[in-house]
């Protein structure tokens, strides 16, 4: 694939980017550059390559799930807006 003056100007325009005429040709240069890379990349063959999640290979510390507090439900209802003895009452938000 090759992008042509033509091209980079109708991509600025659409993109509403001003290019300086001077930096068209260098800006041409620079895509297709870019754009030779990525078919050399299209060509490679990862077909038993595990895609990677992070190139650092390191775990996770884990640590263990503790309950720190116990029964905090009738301080948390005495906060609601509106008195209740179940749940926590808030003004309706979605008609």
């Amino acid at each position: 694939m090759s992008i042509d003056l033509k091209t980079i100007k109708h991509i600025s325009k659409l993109s509403r980017i001003s290019v300086d005429e001077k930096k068209v040709e260098k800006l041409a240069g620079d895509l297709n550059s870019i754009f030779e890379f990525i078919e050399k990349l299209n060509e490679l063959k990862t077909d038993n390559v595990q895609p990677l999640t992070s190139v650092a290979e390191t775990t996770l510390k884990l640590r263990d799930d503790k309950v720190k507090s116990k029964n905090l439900r009738d301080q948390i209802i005495k906060n609601s807006p509106q008195e209740n003895e179940d749940y926590f009452v808030v003004p309706k938000v979605v008609e």
